[in-house]
């Protein structure tokens, strides 16, 4: 299936707000060629994704979702970053297979679809992980089909009001569910290798917020009641941070409790969802890199 995309009129991703990208006038703020902020070794993704070496990850600039409380805002909000060529990206990729990279992990590429497609038309030699917030059209994400071997999507909001609130998309339940049963098409279920590295598969994550543990909860049954056992990896994360906007709503402006941690966990026990579950809440910093255009110029 050949990606449709029009650099006038884009519609890669679910807003389809038809912005000129040669003007960087889209919902993601982004213009058609790739802006990063970041290519490098990271330590802090699944177990599966890590491994000893590290994921080769590279952070793309912009985003077409926009949640109030990004911990990557600083690139996915406030557009920090810099323009590279396809041929810079490609090189980059073959940089962090040589530093040993156990995947390349493409972060928040939805609204670069285009460039990733062009990026990959020369199969790499390790995984490609496509790392995205979800929100991702069907039509797109099959237009990438074989391009890709592991998924890694969040699943936000099970909630049409809490999407619409913190991320002004009422329609992400739904788009979510949709791209990720398509997704799962794709790879089918997760396999690992010898050493517990994740050849192909899709990992969904969930961010647990304050006071949304019932919402988190139905995330899971949704992914316990969607998939055979054993289809799909759940990673719950716990992490959470008051960061960007949150402090404009005062439900997220706190840390987690260590009651919500176990409990969610718990929750996620219960159901033998395979995967990983923080059982407390690490500093953020950990596992948010400096984004200082390392390995990008």
């Amino acid at each position: 299936m050949m990606l449709q995309y029009d650099p006038t009129r884009c519609t890669l991703c679910p807003r389809s707000c038809g912005g000129d990208r040669t003007q960087a006038k889209g919902r993601c703020r982004m213009p058609d060629g790739p802006v990063l902020a970041r290519a490098a070794l990271h330590h802090w993704e699944e177990p599966p994704l890590s491994g000893t070496r590290g994921a080769g990850t590279v952070f793309f600039s912009g985003c077409s979702l926009g949640c109030v409380f990004c911990q990557n805002d600083s690139i996915s909000q406030q557009d920090f970053g810099k323009g590279v060529s396809l041929d810079r990206l490609r090189e980059i990729f073959q940089e962090l297979i040589a530093q040993g990279a156990h995947n390349i992990d493409l972060v928040n590429p939805t609204h670069y679809a285009h460039v990733v497609a062009q990026a990959l038309e020369e199969p790499l030699s390790v995984p490609v992980v496509w790392n995205s917030g979800g929100y991702d059209k069907v039509e797109t994400l099959r237009a990438l089909e074989g391009k890709v071997q592991i998924y890694l999507p969040d699943f936000k909001y099970p909630d049409e009001e809490g999407a619409k609130k913190y991320a002004a998309a009422r329609d992400y339940p739904a788009v979510a569910q949709a791209a990720i049963r398509e997704m799962v098409r794709q790879t089918g279920p997760y396999e690992m290798d010898g050493q517990g590295i994740l050849k192909r598969g899709v990992i969904i994550r969930h961010l647990l917020l304050p006071g949304r543990l019932n919402q988190a909860k139905e995330v899971m049954d949704w992914v316990a009641n969607t998939f055979p056992p054993h289809t799909v990896l759940f990673s719950l994360m716990s992490q959470y941070t008051p960061w960007g906007k949150a402090e404009d709503y005062p439900e997220l402006n706190r840390r987690l409790r260590k009651s919500e941690i176990r409990a969610a966990g718990a929750y996620m026990e219960n159901l033998g969802l395979d995967g990983f579950s923080q059982e407390e809440s690490a500093a953020t910093a950990e596992y948010i890199p400096a984004f200082d255009l390392t390995g990008v110029e």
